[in-house]
Order: C-alpha cells, then sequence, then structure tokens
C-alpha cells in the first residue's frame, strides 16, 4: 500500500491527514499499538517502531487484564490504566467497557479520591486544563489551547470539597478526569468531546500547601468578589470559545455550588453533579425501593443526615416528585427532614444558611441521630454527611423497629466515609433492610440467603443526561430532566434485581440504561422547546446509533 497520506481513509483534526510514524504512536485517539496491521504499518511509516506480530484487540486486552491484575493495590491499578488511558484510548475503553463492575472502582470512586489526595505524587502526564488565578484576562486563549474544537462537555472543579475527603486543591483534578471517562464508558460520549479543567483558586489544605510536589498555587483559598469574577469570566469565556457545551459543575463546597448554579442554569446550558446528579439516582433508588415495600412516595418521611448540596439536592426533587404525585410543595417539604452536624435543622435555631432554611420545621430541636430516628419515626435514612460510622447499630435497630421494610441509604464517599456498610445494615435488620451506598460493596450473605447491595452512583445518570443534551442539542438543563432521567433509570431495574434487594441496575447493563436516560432527557428537550437539532423519527435508535464504540478503524 503506498504510504502517501491522499490514501489513507482518515484524516487528522487539520484535515490534511494522519499523522505519521511515532508522532501517530504518541497520539492516544488513533494509536492502534501491535494492533496496526502490515498494509497500516507500510502506509505510516510504522515499520521497526512496533514489534513485527500484529496483535488483535482482544489479544490485546488480555496482556493488559494480566498486568492490572498483577498490580499489588488499587492505587498501583489506577496509575496504570491512567498510563493505558494516556497511550491508547480506544484499548482503555474496550477494557473499562467489558470489565466495568472490576474497573469502575478503580478508574473512578473509591480509587480515585486516593488518587486525588496523592495526584501530585503519582502524575505521570498531564490531563485536561488547569486555570488559575494567574489566568485572569486570559481564560478564553488558555481555553483555545486545547486541541479539540468541538467539546460537547466539560466538567469543572475548583477542587474545594473532593467526594468526602475535602479540600484537595489543584489534585481534584482527577474527579473531572475520572467523570469524563466514564461519559464515555457508560453513554459513549466521544473521548474527544469531553474536557476536564480544574479552577486554582489556592487551597486550604496546609499539608498540600508544605509538600514540596504539590503543583497548585502555593497560597489560601481566594474568595469574595476575586473568585466570582474570575468564575464569570470562565463561564463566559466557555460560551465563547465552546457554544455547544455542557458545563457540569463538580466537587465545589456549599457555599458556590449553591450560588454558581442559581447564577447559571437560567443562563448556559449547566447543571452541578453533586446537587442535581445525585438527587436524580437517589430518588430513582427510592422508587426502585418502593417497589419492593409496596408504598408510595408521597406516604414517605426521610430523614437525612447531612445538609449540604448532595442533601439538598436531593430533597428538592423528592419534593417535586410528591409534587406530582398530589401534595404541595409545603406538605411535601414537611415529609424531609434534616440533620446537620449541629442536630435537628429547625425553626428555632439560629444562623442557618440560606439552603437549609425551607426544611426547617416547626418542631423541638433535637441533636442525635438515634433520638431523631426515634422522635420522627422515618421509612427512610439517608446519609450524606461524609462521616464514616455515623448509622450505628442503634440507629439502623430503631429503623427496624419502626418498619418492616427499612430504606437505608449510606451514600456518602469515598467507601471510608459511608455512614455504614452493607454488611452491618443487613445483619443489624436480620436482611430486612433496603440498602444502597455510594460507594460499591461486596454481596452479604445473611442466613443462606445472599444480598446484593446497590450503588447510588451518579455514574448511572450524569452519563446519560449529557448524551440526551448532546443529541437534543439543548440550551438549557432543567430539573424536570433529573426528574425524567430518574423515572427511566428505575423502569431499569428488573424483578429480579428486586429480589435479590438491588435497587438499581447491574453496571453491565450501564450504555442500554445511558441510552434509556438520554431517550428520556431529550425528549423532555424537545417537547419544552430547548432543543436546537430536529427530533430523529426513532429517537432511541438515533441516539445508540451516535455512541462510540471502541472498535480500531482500518486507516487504508
Amino acid at each position: 500500500m503506498s504510504s502517501e497520506k491522499s490514501q489513507l481513509k482518515f484524516q487528522s483534526r487539520d484535515g490534511i491527514g494522519l499523522p505519521h510514524g511515532a508522532e501517530l504512536l504518541q497520539d492516544p485517539i488513533l494509536n492502534k499499538g501491535t494492533a496496526f496491521t502490515e498494509a497500516e504499518r507500510d502506509a505510516l511509516g510504522l515499520r521497526g517502531l512496533l514489534p513485527p506480530r500484529v496483535l488483535s484487540e482482544e489479544l490485546q486486552i488480555t496482556r493488559i487484564l494480566e498486568s492490572v491484575h498483577k498490580k499489588n493495590s488499587p492505587l498501583e491499578k489506577y496509575i496504570y490504566m491512567a498510563g493505558l488511558q494516556d497511550r491508547n484510548a480506544t484499548l482503555f475503553y474496550r477494557l473499562l467497557i467489558d470489565n466495568l463492575d472490576e474497573l469502575m472502582p478503580i478508574v473512578y470512586t473509591p480509587t480515585v479520591g486516593q488518587a486525588c489526595q496523592e495526584y501530585g505524587h503519582i502524575l505521570r502526564r498531564p490531563r485536561g486544563l488547569f486555570i488559575s488565578l494567574k489566568d485572569k484576562g486570559n481564560i478564553a486563549s488558555i481555553l483555545r489551547n486545547w486541541p479539540q474544537e468541538d467539546v460537547r462537555v466539560i466538567v469543572v472543579t475548583d477542587g474545594e470539597r473532593i467526594l468526602g475527603l475535602g479540600d484537595l486543591g489543584a489534585y481534584g483534578m482527577g474527579i473531572p478526569v475520572g467523570k469524563l471517562s466514564l461519559y464515555t464508558a457508560c453513554a459513549g460520549v466521544h473521548p474527544t468531546a469531553c474536557l476536564p479543567i480544574t479552577i486554582d483558586v489556592g487551597t486550604e489544605n496546609e499539608t498540600l500547601l508544605k509538600d514540596p510536589l504539590y503543583f497548585g498555587l502555593l497560597q489560601h483559598r481566594e474568595r469574595g468578589e476575586v473568585y466570582d469574577k474570575l468564575l464569570e469570566e470562565f463561564v463566559e469565556a466557555v460560551k465563547e470559545v465552546f457554544p455547544r457545551a455542557l458545563l457540569q459543575f463538580e466537587d465545589f463546597a456549599n457555599a458556590n455550588a449553591f450560588g454558581l448554579l442559581a447564577k447559571y442554569r437560567d443562563e448556559i446550558c449547566t447543571f452541578d453533579d453533586d446537587i442535581q446528579g445525585t438527587a436524580s439516582v437517589t430518588l430513582s433508588g427510592l422508587y426502585s425501593a418502593l417497589q419492593i415495600t409496596g408504598g408510595k412516595l408521597i406516604d414517605q418521611k426521610i430523614l437525612f443526615l447531612g445538609a449540604g448540596e448532595a442533601g439538598i439536592g436531593i430533597a428538592d426533587l423528592v419534593v417535586s416528585a410528591m409534587m406530582t404525585e398530589g401534595l404541595s410543595q409545603e406538605e411535601a417539604r414537611q415529609r424531609c427532614w434534616f440533620m446537620d452536624s449541629k442536630g435537628l435543622v429547625v425553626k428555632g435555631r439560629n444562623n442557618l444558611v440560606e439552603h437549609k432554611l425551607p426544611y426547617a420545621h416547626d418542631h423541638t430541636f433535637i441533636a442525635e441521630l438515634l433520638t431523631a430516628v426515634e422522635t420522627l419515626r422515618p421509612t427512610a435514612i439517608i446519609g450524606v454527611s461524609g462521616q464514616p460510622k455515623t448509622f450505628t447499630q442503634p440507629v439502623i435497630e430503631a429503623m427496624a423497629r419502626l418498619n418492616d421494610r427499612p430504606i437505608v441509604f449510606a451514600l456518602s464517599n469515598p467507601t471510608s466515609k459511608s455512614e455504614c456498610s452493607a454488611e452491618e445494615a443487613y445483619r443489624w435488620t436480620e436482611g430486612r433492610a433496603i440498602f444502597a451506598s455510594g460507594s460499591p460493596f461486596d454481596p452479604v450473605t445473611l442466613n443462606g440467603r445472599t444480598y446484593v447491595p446497590g450503588q447510588a452512583n451518579n455514574s448511572y445518570i450524569f452519563p446519560g443526561v449529557g448524551l440526551g443534551i448532546i443529541i437534543a442539542e439543548s440550551s438549557r438543563v432543567t430539573d424536570e430532566m433529573f426528574f425524567a432521567a430518574a423515572k427511566a433509570l428505575a423502569n431499569e431495574v428488573a424483578d429480579t434485581d428486586l429480589k435479590q434487594g438491588r435497587v438499581y441496575p447491574p453496571l453491565s447493563r450501564i450504555r442500554d440504561v445511558s441510552a434509556s436516560i438520554a431517550y428520556a432527557v431529550a425528549e423532555v428537550a424537545y417537547r419544552d422547546g430547548l432543543a436546537k437539532s430536529a427530533r430523529p423519527s426513532d429517537l432511541l435508535e438515533h441516539i445508540k446509533s451516535q455512541m462510540y464504540q471502541p472498535i480500531y478503524e482500518s486507516y487504508v
């Protein structure tokens, strides 16, 4: 085969032609490694740069999995997978998609938490864009440094509230990188359409500030007007440089997360995953749990431990769902109660922050969670506190006395922050708990029966939501879309799942689930006049046809 570029089927992003030789092997999107065929090696100047034998993608996967299994710790596996992603994206995503149960906990929670804590010590090759206070006035030009022009999804963090681990500053980049890997693996958003960004305004983490390998700004966090203006410049730059992009805010602290969402949700296509994505996946889990208990959503009383972004976001969506079933907003809010670090959120307390006020009910103050459970008699407790082991044995046993099938959702991430384990929830309720967690727990066998805990992982929601928005080219992201996503996810839970206690479908079905969610979200966009694209006659099939498949293409 001639090596002339004109004979190649594929063109590079500049439209001139594929890079040749060593340059091609350095491009993770185009590189196939030892899978390049004899003809491609001749045409693309690869002779001698690769071992002589051509290996299929299947054989490459066998080799990679063997290497993964030889690693002694989850963090070592994370580092190895990151290296694979840097050199061969197709192989990375093929491996991840085919082994989601095993590898999602490696590339995302819980391992990504440790990876973020040690990011400067394990960094091999930077990914994404880092924007700092030093870049004020030049953010648009920095965005233009990104090699891809048609970015469709941006995940951005300022690193202040990484999972349940707190302020990790610039080390928080592991979260946008991980989230966008799941956009591709779970929903087929093409990797070149994804852009992870970290905005570095400093950190309050003294350990990082004293770490000689910390690569972020060595200063305490900038707040107030300087922070607000930097974020405003960033949003305006995104609108200018990537006008078709969905902007996902991720792991911002409460003080900024609610304000940013309120300011920009009606101005650009944006959402906050910690507020809205967590709400959607939790509401879906509640719907599934009610298929087990036989109850109705409007008859539930929910007690939240933790009154931050996740908790308030869940309650707001639950209230909206209850209102569709006939309750007034006030009646629905009366079914949602909150415990924060000081105790029960009630009207008599002073200095409550604004986002807690709608759920400050007229009730005697209660300081302890166990007393709150025994007094309020909730049907469900939802932990979003970031405080481990707070669902103690007395608390869980009280829930079991009050409810035949108590709903116990311990959602704090990573696993080390979970309010209780799956084994504890099942053992302390004699197997009657309907349990879900934020990070994965293994199945539990108790009295001869095996229970499969549900994982209320936002990856069930945000990839499908993003895909639906991309397909419809929606100008906005609405709460109705997350409500539709929750219902679509609950509809994917089979009777066989419910019989095992599982309130979410298995991860092995995530791409089909994401397609269904994308369909539901796109339909909302088309119905509400938010879509810029024309609705295809067969929307679901169109969505599936647009999902990225990590399969090697022929270049000659």
